[in-house]
């Protein structure tokens, strides 16, 4: 994380179901969809809808600091946001699609 990350220009915040927010940067997300995941370029409305209203929530199995947020985009696919949540404020790692949900605990919906 850089502190340009943190402090650049809001692109957006978004309330998850967990009760934290996370917040993403223009700055961070022009990484996102130029180096991590450029199939992503566009999807901003996807990525919001994810976090706000995810299928499922899961926990990393590596960092209990980090969830994993799916959506369903089409039979078979899903949208994966990617957040950290840290001292009670939320980032996002990254987003892409994916053809499978990841191992980690389920928390979400209980």
């Amino acid at each position: 994380m850089t502190e340009d990350t943190l402090t650049g220009d809001l692109l957006f915040e978004v309330l998850t179901p967990l009760g934290f927010r996370v917040r993403v940067t223009r700055t961070y997300w022009e990484l996102i969809i130029t180096v991590k995941h450029p199939v992503m370029a566009g999807r901003e409305d996807d990525v919001q809808e994810t976090l706000k209203n995810p299928n499922e929530i899961r926990v990393s199995k590596s960092d209990p600091n980090v969830y994993l947020f799916y959506k369903p985009e089409r039979i078979g696919r899903w949208v994966c946001a990617v957040t950290k949540r840290l001292n009670g404020e939320g980032f996002l790692i990254t987003t892409y699609p994916t053809d499978a949900i990841k191992e980690g605990r389920r928390i979400w919906p209980k």
